[in-house]
């Protein structure tokens, strides 16, 4: 283990893995991966490029030595991916790991829950963009009901991988109408919805400023339905600002990314299916593990690499996203998850 945990250039920490296990998803979310652009011909990484568990795995290990608590896998689609299951159970036996979750569409959750919590995972994040089954229907770009997807988010809650959370992407005129609806359902059934300003993510969604409902107007809309005071953050860099409900039928929360950005307390770092380590949601490009991997690269060799990659670290995206003068390329946000 290194002798002094890395800080990057501005004193941030890290803390947080999320592990993309692979580029495919079963849904086409015009925000993320637009249909038209991801289609029956569009070719996905190849099997022999993506990480193997055994690599993935190794590489979370290594994170824990510099710092990582909290991994969580996402995709793509993390379900899609086959034998997962046995992923969770590899990285659930490392030492070191004080949170294991996972974020997913849950349309083959149901199926699959049991056997998750039984791997070792503990939680869930639930990406449901809308309860209203034809403004989910379109925002999905599949033409999927919610049926599936609120199966498996109760067969979750009953394999005990909770607390569930729900994240939807708000888009100004496609579903910020049905935030109370999805808000209620939430209450009802004791899960914490998390309402995301729509973000400029990758470079392929046709982001328009415009179209973002800012945070400040999303919490207008819920207490104009129900009572609701501010919740003080758990710890450094929780990105959703917390709300309670007066009557005590749980929270919920809002991620601020556009209006309020917080890279100020980001402690994140990325792996892409592949096997790069990205420092920021927004970025460029990262730096690859793989190559040095199969190459045979002792772990202390590796772990400085990924040290290095962090020491290194200045991203700060969205505080600066106003004043760029002109786009950049990005990763796609299918790609190293959200």
């Amino acid at each position: 283990m290194l002798k002094d945990m890395p800080l990057d250039k501005l004193s941030r920490p890290l803390r947080d893995l999320r592990v993309s296990v692979t580029d495919r998803c079963n849904f086409r979310c015009p925000y993320c991966m637009p249909a038209e652009i991801y289609g029956e011909r569009y070719e996905f990484l190849p099997r022999n490029d993506l990480l193997t568990f055994e690599e993935i795995t190794r590489i979370v290990k290594l994170s824990t030595q510099l710092g990582v608590k909290k991994v969580r896998l996402t995709g793509g689609e993390p379900l899609v991916r086959q034998d997962v299951v046995e992923l969770v159970s590899m990285i659930a036996s490392l030492d070191g790991i004080e949170d294991f979750a996972m974020t997913t569409n849950a349309y083959l959750l149901s199926g699959m829950a049991e056997s998750l919590k039984k791997a070792g995972l503990q939680r869930i994040t639930v990406s449901l963009d809308s309860i209203d089954d034809e403004v989910f229907k379109k925002m999905n770009g599949r033409g999927f009901g919610t049926a599936k997807v609120i199966d498996g988010i109760a067969a979750a809650k009953e394999a005990g991988l909770d607390p569930i959370k729900i994240n939807a992407v708000v888009q100004k005129g496609i579903n910020d109408n049905t935030l109370v609806e999805l808000a209620s359902w939430c209450r009802d059934n004791g899960y914490t919805p998390r309402f995301i300003e729509y973000m400029d993510v990758g470079t392929l969604n046709d982001w328009k400023l415009d179209e973002v409902l800012p945070a400040s107007e999303i919490v207008k809309i819920i207490e104009g339905e129900f009572s609701v005071t501010p919740i003080e953050s758990s710890y450094r860099g929780e990105v959703a600002k917390r709300y309670r409900y007066k009557d005590g039928k749980g929270e919920f929360g809002v991620i601020s990314s556009v209006t309020q950005p917080f890279c100020g307390d980001c402690t994140r770092l990325r792996l892409s299916p592949e096997g790069q380590i990205v420092t920021c949601l927004f970025a460029d490009g990262g730096t690859d593990l793989r190559g040095p991997m199969r190459s045979n690269i002792p772990d202390e060799e590796l772990l400085n690499i990924m040290s290095g990659t962090w020491s290194n670290r200045e991203d700060r995206y969205s505080e600066i996203r106003t004043s760029m003068t002109s786009p950049r390329k990005k990763v796609e946000m299918y790609h190293i998850g959200g």
